[in-house]
């Protein structure tokens, strides 16, 4: 779809005329600045050539910069900023702009925050690879081909309240209100202000003395979601049916499920949530999707990120992941670290899986010792899913539907070896600095003495 409505490839002029009242950016920002750095370092030509397959070639008007906007994408999954904030911290900002290919400084935002969503939508879960690949490619090719890898999954929260059959039932009542205002049609009762007492009367459910006259409420609620839905449906033409027929699909499946029922509907905008066991007395469940993430095991990079839309055994996901990993390294591991997790799984696609066991008496203490840091570095990979959740905006998914779970998943590892490298060039800097700086006190001081 979207290469038949895509723009053409815009482009940025790679040595572009100076005008003669206006100080290019280069010329007053510091060259050794992290950010100067890195944008030296990424192969924009590479990757303009990689996402200029999901543009037109002559086709409709210039689009934005390919390196414009993906540099952008790439400032907000490093520093943790929304579609909005990003955009006017981009604007403040001379290295950010610098980092996206400006040549003078600008006042103004190049493009509006919805331009965003329709590049994440455009290049989808192959093209947001892509930047994860770039991300991989900055580090040594030693680094990211080491022979262990971490591997572990968690749980991308996704953007929804928490959910219960009454919140849904209440939300299928005021949907159906909102159809019926927008197509005319005349409900026989709206049920308003009654509704309104019994959302009081079913708080607290779980006080012995409010409990019967709760459950009473709740039952109620639930027969007037289903009285107001046949009562659409019944008004409703059929031509207005096949417009709305996702959605009252949603509406009759939620009326439906029972407490016990399997592939339950947890939000009626993002109907794809799974529910899915955390095992923590703190947290027992999280509404989401599984991720998987893998981590070299000494240099600490993401070579491997991937969403799945079911709630897979964590063995499963093995296989897909590791195919992964291969297609961004260029390498397949000898061996995956995991946790007890994924028993079951010895060998995946020539990977040789250790999963953490009770050892026997009769191998040496030298094999024990060996054997017992090969597990206690797999802890290693907890807290890089605890930095992607914080800082990388995967903590929770505000991106719509299976797509935006995996570019999101995939993105915030991206932001997380971007954000590697960045730190480990503003230490060589410093490093650097501090080394001239103490050759010129040396130089000073052998000038003093031989004075």
């Amino acid at each position: 779809m979207y290469k038949k409505l895509a723009e053409m490839i815009g482009k940025i002029d790679p040595t572009p005329q100076l005008e003669m009242f206006k100080i290019p950016l280069k010329h007053f920002i510091k060259e050794e600045h992290e950010l100067v750095l890195l944008s030296k370092k990424i192969q924009w030509e590479q990757l303009e050539s990689d996402l200029s397959q999901y543009y037109c070639v002559n086709n409709g008007r210039p689009g934005i910069p390919i390196r414009t906007i993906s540099g952008m994408l790439i400032l907000k999954r490093m520093f943790n900023e929304s579609d909005e904030s990003v955009i006017d911290r981009w604007v403040e900002n001379p290295y950010w702009q610098y980092f996206c290919g400006e040549i003078y400084f600008q006042h103004e935002p190049p493009f509006d925050r919805t331009e965003l969503i329709k590049f994440r939508k455009r290049i989808g879960e192959e093209g947001a690879e892509k930047i994860l690949k770039l991300s991989i490619d900055l580090f040594p090719k030693k680094e990211i081909q080491e022979k262990e890898v971490l591997i572990d999954t968690t749980v991308q929260e996704k953007n929804i309240t928490y959910p219960t059959d009454v919140k849904l039932q209440k939300r299928i009542i005021e949907q159906c209100r909102l159809i019926a205002k927008n197509e005319g049609i005349h409900l026989r009762h709206i049920y308003k202000k009654e509704l309104k007492q019994l959302m009081i009367d079913q708080r607290f459910h779980n006080h012995p003395k409010r409990r019967k006259k709760a459950r009473a409420a709740q039952r109620r609620i639930k027969t007037i979601a289903g009285r107001v839905l046949r009562d659409l449906t019944r008004k409703m033409s059929d031509e207005q049916k096949l417009k709305y027929d996702k959605k009252l699909k949603i509406f009759n499946q939620i009326l439906k499920q029972q407490r016990s029922s399997k592939n339950k509907i947890y939000s009626i905008h993002q109907p794809n949530v799974k529910c899915i066991a955390k095992g923590k007395e703190a947290k027992k469940f999280e509404f989401g999707n599984k991720s998987s993430i893998v981590k070299t095991k000494t240099s600490g990079i993401i070579v491997g990120a991937m969403a799945f839309s079911e709630n897979i055994y964590d063995g499963d996901t093995l296989e897909p992941q590791l195919i992964q990993t291969e297609r961004l390294t260029g390498r397949k591991p000898k061996y995956g670290i995991v946790d007890r997790g994924y028993k079951g799984r010895k060998i995946v696609n020539d990977t040789k899986i250790i999963i953490p066991k009770k050892l026997p008496s009769w191998i040496s203490k030298y094999q024990k010792q060996k054997i017992r840091k090969q597990f206690r570095a797999r802890a290693g990979i907890e807290p890089i899913i605890g930095h992607l959740k914080r800082d990388h905006r995967m903590n929770r998914n505000f991106l719509l539907d299976d797509i935006g779970d995996k570019v999101n998943t995939i993105l915030a590892a991206s932001g997380f070896n971007f954000r590697k490298m960045l730190q480990r060039l503003k230490a060589e800097a410093q490093s650097i600095f501090i080394i001239i700086w103490n050759q010129f006190i040396q130089d000073k001081m052998i000038m003093k003495f031989a004075a």
